[in-house]
């Protein structure tokens, strides 16, 4: 890769923005592309597929204006954002560390929220709607609330459903949920945003420890990132 091309990466890898690099092999010429800027009508169709491999972060190999070219991804962090710093949360922070995640627990309750009980993790002790307006959830982001708490969980859960993040759940019952679905409906959710929510969170492991349920709730995440990645892979196909 060229010098100046490495460096136009670096810099949206060091700014957390995906980038894809578009290298045409036949004529050896690359360039490196921001899905979103600068796209007018003639690109669409590259800015199309670009998205596409960023979704499923994998390199693409297609012909493209009847030329033999290679599409490399660039994308930012996965990252896991848990509201709530309680027990599930512990086991669940160092499943998704250690499934590549930078992880971010958020809990106005500084006394569950410290580094003794959550260490080498990113700990926010703001309020939920607060500490989220500075993260920029992307398409590379999964939210989960763990409170039981109204007061923490639907502000976090507004503020997510109005976000491209790619996995939001909540924890809780059927019940919690039916009360939960009002709410945001009351609040002016549509059917199809509160569909997005999943919950009650985890799969359907027969999970009961907050070990075993962070478990169900790391694999729910990995099949709703990974299963979308197998989607945009076929479509491209």
């Amino acid at each position: 890769m060229r010098r100046g091309l490495l460096q136009q990466v670096n810099a949206c890898r060091s700014a957390n923005r995906p980038c894809v690099l578009v290298r045409n092999l036949e004529t050896h010429d690359s360039f490196v592309l921001e899905p979103g800027l600068h796209v007018d009508e003639q690109d669409a169709e590259l800015h199309d597929l670009a998205m596409r491999a960023l979704s499923a972060d994998q390199c693409l190999r297609l012909d493209l204006y009847g030329q033999d070219c290679f599409i490399q991804p660039f994308n930012a962090p996965l990252r896991l954002i848990i509201i709530g710093a309680v027990h599930i949360g512990q086991h669940l922070a160092s499943n998704a560390t250690a499934c590549g995640y930078d992880v971010v627990v958020v809990d106005p309750r500084q006394a569950f929220a410290s580094e003794a009980r959550f260490p080498g993790v990113t700990l926010n002790t703001e309020w939920p709607d607060f500490a989220l307006e500075t993260m920029a959830l992307d398409m590379r982001t999964a939210l989960v609330t763990l409170t039981h708490d109204p007061k923490l969980d639907d502000p976090a859960l507004q503020v997510a459903l109005r976000s491209p993040a790619f996995y939001i759940g909540a924890l809780g019952s059927r019940k919690t949920q039916a009360a939960r679905i009002k709410r945001l409906q009351q609040a002016g959710f549509g059917e199809a945003e509160i569909a997005r929510l999943k919950a009650p969170v985890g799969l359907d492991i027969g999970a009961r420890s907050p070990a075993e349920i962070a478990i169900s709730i790391m694999a729910e995440i990995t099949a709703t990132l990974r299963t979308e990645d197998r989607r945009q892979e076929t479509e491209i196909r």
